[in-house]
């Protein structure tokens, strides 16, 4: 919702590169929910997104801590992309549709990233797959740059 908010404020569409593996667990999920317009629709109207309150009830349910949100996974996200796998915050910023802190700001940016954006949610999904696994174990890990040669550092 808030994303729908925020590009109809902006009125620029905003568009979200998907990794491969998100991709594959939504296709999955279709087989669950139908062809609805949510994927996680409210139990009371399809026409409306599950809610803020279902999907932290869903986490403690899961066995997460009280101060843990849905909202805040954007948050950890964005600190391990920035500080632990080097991706510049330009693109972090994009994906999370937040305001470009330059001076000219989106009046002149309209630089969207796609193909660096693709790619950093891969590098993403690739790291979550590293730590279900247990092979991201290091506090203090190499940085890889494998999947992210060529892209602009800050």
């Amino acid at each position: 919702m808030k994303g729908r908010l925020k590009a109809k404020l902006s009125g620029i569409p905003h568009i979200v590169p998907l990794a491969p593996q998100a991709v594959a667990v939504l296709r999955q999920l279709l087989k669950l929910t139908g062809k609805g317009r949510y994927v996680f629709p409210n139990p009371l109207s399809a026409e409306r997104p599950m809610s803020e309150n279902a999907i932290i009830t869903a986490l403690r349910r899961m066995g997460f801590a009280k101060e843990v949100t849905g909202h805040g996974f954007r948050a950890t996200a964005r600190t391990i992309l920035a500080e632990r796998l080097d991706v510049p915050a330009e693109l972090i910023e994009e994906q999370l549709a937040h305001a470009v802190s330059d001076s000219l700001g989106r009046v002149y940016n309209r630089t969207r990233f796609l193909a660096q954006r693709r790619q950093m949610m891969t590098t993403w999904a690739n790291y979550l797959d590293r730590l279900r696994t247990g092979d991201e174990l290091s506090p203090n890990p190499t940085r890889s740059r494998e999947t992210l040669q060529g892209l602009p550092v800050a």
